[in-house]
């Protein structure tokens, strides 16, 4: 058995608990230098909240981990196909590899693809099903926002 194949297994086998419990079936693992450094299950029906996903739920605790949000270096096994919140996400946090059991059309069946999703997205906004603006509005205090992000990043002078 190989690596991705032993770590999704995990995730699989977290999916399937996580049912036991009366969750969705999908766990995720996150991997650094060949260790498991967290995990997560979907936990939407439990919080109430449409972003716990299992992928987000242990980029968390990964984080949280590593004292960073910055995951360079490490691989996420998720038992399904994770959705482009998840990607996202795991882009933003540097994640480098990502491996997944079940497709969006082992899913589809089940109501458990996220493949619309990814093909409105691949739209541009104005042909998105969500109406997205952008609307330029500044503070006359403070007239650029990202500007005076940096400059207080900056330190004081």
């Amino acid at each position: 058995m190989s690596e991705a194949q032993r770590f999704l297994c995990e995730a699989i086998a977290l999916a399937e608990a996580n049912m036991e419990t009366g969750g969705r079936p999908f766990g995720a693992v996150i991997v650094k230098d060949g260790a498991v450094l967290a995990t997560g299950v979907n936990e939407i029906l439990s919080t109430n909240d449409p972003t716990a996903h299992a992928e987000l739920m242990a980029l968390r605790a990964a984080s949280q981990a590593l004292g960073s949000p910055n995951l360079a270096g490490c691989a996420v096994y998720a038992s399904g196909h994770p959705c482009p919140m998840c990607i996202a996400a795991m882009r933003l946090a540097g994640v480098g590899e990502v491996y997944y059991a079940y497709s969006n059309e082992d899913g589809a069946p089940y109501g458990l693809s996220t493949a619309a999703v990814y093909a409105d997205l691949a739209k541009p906004f104005a042909e998105q099903s969500m109406k997205i603006s952008h609307v330029p509005v500044r503070l006359e205090a403070h007239a650029d926002l990202y500007a005076e992000w940096k400059r207080r990043q900056a330190g004081p002078a």
